[in-house]
């Protein structure tokens, strides 16, 4: 399958989508909710064409895993057509004091580790899968280039901080929510969001550069565009204001490219042992 024209698997993609949308009420629910209460749908309108996008993009985003992660490896960097904003990575790189990229749920996010693992080393955090079965797959998947994994433990933040400390780059999806006691509640899109602290922890023990990056789903499987802009924000402050800092960036690479964000994603769960706050 990783060999089938990507339009083709974008297409089975979108039908999976929708068909999940279609039969199961609780995803249909939160992603509808998800998407409204954003605000990023300047119209009904336009919620309901960013709403019917972003059905078909879900489904495009899972098939697009298998030329993504099991296409050699020169192959999936010829996917992308374009970078918007790679001169940033050259500009981080000769600061050498690391890089940390912060991928959220947005377009092909898998793809941008693959291209920077292709020339640098980069150490990502993942979260390790519950069925034991899956981890040979994502390991020949993400292990690609000169990319190494970390999970989501103590060791694997020690990982991350050792990299960065040899001047390597690292990566994270900054909107996943992390487990009790590894983040604070903070705005994201108007509704308390448990949000992690990890990246201005790191950031505060590294000075390391920040950059927001996500793969662009061009139209009818032409491949993807690579997107990435230095972080703006402030996460000098304490742990609740930088994580407002942090998801306040994020809401602003949603909004470029809204309708392949991840909107069925339970962004606002609370976490096994954590309080909610209003």
């Amino acid at each position: 399958m990783a060999y089938l024209p990507l339009g083709l698997l974008h297409a089975l993609g979108a039908a999976a989508g929708w068909a999940v949308y279609l039969l199961s009420p609780r995803y249909r629910a939160r992603l509808q909710q998800n998407l409204r209460v954003s605000g990023v749908c300047r119209s009904d309108a336009m919620y309901r064409q960013t709403l019917r996008q972003s059905v078909a993009a879900a489904g495009k985003s899972v098939l697009e895993l298998i030329p993504v992660w099991y296409r050699p490896h020169r192959q999936v960097l010829a996917l992308l057509k374009d970078c918007d904003g790679c001169g940033h990575i050259d500009a981080a790189i000769e600061r050498g004091k690391g890089i940390i990229f912060l991928t959220p749920h947005l377009g092909c996010f898998e793809i941008t580790s693959l291209y920077y693992s292709a020339c640098h080393p980069i150490t990502i955090l993942y979260r390790p899968p519950k069925l034991k079965w899956l981890q040979a797959l994502i390991d020949s998947g993400r292990r690609r280039g000169q990319a190494t994994l970390a999970p989501t433990d103590l060791g694997g933040v020690k990982a991350l901080l050792k990299a960065l400390k040899r001047g390597e780059a690292i990566g994270i999806l900054p909107d996943q929510v992390p487990g009790q006691g590894e983040g604070v509640w903070a705005p994201f899109f108007g509704r308390p969001a448990y949000t992690m602290s990890l990246v201005a922890r790191l950031h505060k023990s590294s000075d390391a550069a920040i950059l927001l990056a996500f793969g662009e789903r061009l139209s009818f499987g032409r491949g993807y565009r690579l997107w990435i802009r230095p972080f703006q924000g402030d996460l000098s402050g304490d742990a609740k204001s930088a994580a407002a800092e942090l998801n306040r960036e994020i809401e602003n690479v949603v909004r470029r490219c809204p309708a392949q964000y991840l909107w069925s994603y339970n962004r606002y769960k609370t976490p096994r042992g954590a309080t909610r706050e209003a």
